[in-house]
């Protein structure tokens, strides 16, 4: 997948977070204020929310509730780790935590506070306009035990100076489509330079899972169904094969790597790749790209045999907040999270650069018109979903997924026995 780099803000290290927290408490106040809520996050979701371009989202939240916000924040990884540690402590100071929709197994979804019946009392606003498959990668074993807050979206990225080259108008809308342009724009263009018509990083399951998903197939379904249409498994590593065999993956495709995509974009030796909609910015930065303002995105094609009739299902990945069920004083919590949760404060912070849950936020007037992509990132997050759900096995899972997925494309194994031999050493892997 494209991880989780996408939602990286800044680096920060454990020293300059206890430093900055004893800043912000040492810092005079407004206010005398009666309550505190401790957060766990990530560095980006306090900037959107408090210095961000929206400016300081939660002031009135703060004053209307008699509290302060104190926030502890880390890098993805070790967020996780703290996460997850304070939620298993008899008791923890801290009141709401950011969590990554592929880290909740059953077990480590049992530390959070179950929402369903905070949401029964005191609802979200609109709740049902968030994405439907971000509230799914946080609702396990029918419990909702985190509400999303920002996402990144897989797209179709594709150099419009590159197609008009090889006289193709527009970008495909079929994945058959898609594999026909990528073979035609394997080719040295006018500058000199060898094209690859697609390129894609080989340790990232997000390429493998969209192929097979744009032939109506799966890896792992929400209820751990392991690859239910294997012929659609089939047809799609079918295509990566093909594509590899014809040169429209790179010779390079095994060592490929997700910042490789990015850029070989930006330097023309790519014609098209699959990244979040977020990168559309860095992928037109006039002092990275040779081509500002020509790469573009569209929703990744699905089969020509399906189109019309089932939408595509691009994967996603998301952050969500919780709840820590071992804390202190929910109530002042779930109030948090209804309030960061609002249409204003989604629109607030998609403005300062966050990944906006809410479908209806992409129809705002004003975002719109800052954000070129902001139709079609919202036609695909309403029909997107995770790659695969958690479970105590999945890193194990996807390195073997990853293993037959190469052999297949490669041609060192023939792809019906790799996806057989996916579900063979997969399967023993999965939840009972």
């Amino acid at each position: 997948m494209s991880r989780i780099d996408d939602f990286r803000f800044t680096r920060r290290a454990l020293l300059g977070t206890a430093l900055g927290g004893a800043a912000m408490l040492a810092a005079p106040r407004a206010f005398a204020a009666g309550k505190t809520l401790n957060v766990l996050s990530h560095k980006v979701h306090q900037t959107v929310l408090t210095a961000g371009k929206s400016g300081d989202l939660l002031e009135g939240w703060r004053k209307a509730n008699d509290a302060e916000i104190v926030w502890s924040t880390f890098d993805s990884n070790p967020l996780q780790d703290r996460l997850f540690r304070e939620a298993s402590l008899g008791e923890t100071e801290f009141n709401v935590g950011f969590l990554i929709d592929n880290r909740p197994t059953a077990q480590i979804a049992s530390l959070f506070e179950p929402l369903d019946d905070y949401l029964a009392k005191a609802p979200i606003e609109d709740f049902k306009d968030i994405a439907p498959g971000l509230v799914q990668a946080m609702t396990i074993q029918g419990k909702l035990i985190g509400i999303p807050v920002r996402h990144a979206t897989q797209g179709l990225f594709y150099n419009e100076a590159l197609l008009e080259e090889q006289g193709i108008k527009a970008p495909p809308t079929t994945l058959e489509e898609l594999v026909e342009q990528a073979k035609k724009l394997t080719f040295k263009s006018a500058a000199g330079t060898p094209v690859v018509g697609m390129v894609l990083a080989s340790d990232l399951a997000v390429f493998p899972v969209m192929f097979a998903r744009a032939f109506g197939g799966d890896y792992i379904t929400k209820d751990f169904k392991l690859v239910p249409e294997p012929e659609a498994m089939e047809k799609g590593l079918s295509v990566m094969k093909d594509m590899f065999d014809a040169g429209a993956l790179p010779r390079s495709y095994a060592t490929t790597s997700n910042d490789d995509q990015v850029t070989w974009l930006q330097q023309g030796r790519a014609a098209f790749t699959v990244l979040p909609f977020a990168r559309n910015a860095q992928l037109n930065n006039p002092q990275q790209s040779k081509f500002p303002g020509r790469i573009k995105a569209v929703e990744f094609p699905i089969s020509s045999a399906l189109k019309g009739k089932m939408p595509m299902s691009a994967v996603v990945e998301s952050w969500a907040m919780t709840i820590l069920k071992n804390s202190r004083n929910k109530d002042l919590s779930w109030s948090f999270l209804r309030e960061v949760s609002t249409k204003r404060a989604t629109l607030g912070m998609a403005n300062s650069g966050n990944g906006p849950v809410r479908v209806s936020t992409y129809a705002d007037p004003d975002f719109a018109a800052a954000n070129p992509l902001a139709a079609v990132e919202a036609k695909v997050l309403a029909h997107a979903r995770g790659a695969f759900p958690p479970f105590p096995e999945a890193a194990r899972a996807q390195s073997i997924f990853l293993e037959e997925v190469q052999l297949a494309v490669l041609g060192r194994k023939p792809v019906k026995q790799a996806v057989a031999d996916i579900r063979a050493r997969v399967q023993p892997l999965l939840p009972a």
